[in-house]
């Protein structure tokens, strides 16, 4: 059956497939998990309660997707952190479908992101333990390409260090 693409209000492409939890679509009718609605602006501190809610839940792309928002939505001078964050949620979601290689990258992406995010003391952190993260990422990709695909729930950061 083929199916005109599904579009947005102005023309662009949007999916109304339903996802997965690592935001892989699904046949039309099948039960997903509800997709994050996008250009939500949001404090810094809600975005960063909601994607830990999301990465402890097995849900980086959604957190990716909470991310993007602040990227997008938030102060010039801070984008740069949330892009960061975004690509590391990414990465994670790559990493836990299989894509060592994907993963791998985005996950180093986002870590030299946030470093030079955290040395160019550009703007505040928002509680984010930067240097936990960085640290984190390194590790996981580090581990990835021989790790099949990882646990999303197990590989989860602890957004703010220590939980």
């Amino acid at each position: 059956m083929d199916r005109e693409r599904d579009r947005d209000t102005e023309g662009r492409a949007r999916s109304a497939r339903p996802r997965d939890g690592l935001g892989r679509p699904l046949p039309y009718g099948s039960a997903g998990v509800e997709r994050q609605p996008e250009g939500v602006v949001r404090s810094p501190d809600a975005t960063v309660r909601e994607a830990q809610r999301l990465l402890d839940a097995g849900m980086p792309f959604h957190a990716h997707e909470v991310f993007e928002d602040a990227w997008k939505s938030g102060p010039e001078e801070e984008a740069a952190l949330w892009r960061a964050m975004a690509q590391l949620a990414v990465g994670l979601t790559h990493a836990a479908r299989g894509n060592a290689t994907g993963g791998a990258r985005l996950l180093l992406r986002g870590a030299a992101g946030l470093a030079a995010y955290g040395s160019a003391e550009r703007g505040p952190a928002h509680g984010l333990d930067l240097d936990g993260l960085v640290r984190w990422a390194r590790e996981l990709a580090e581990r990835v390409p021989g790790a099949g695909a990882v646990d999303a729930v197990g590989e989860a950061p602890a957004l703010a260090g220590r939980r």
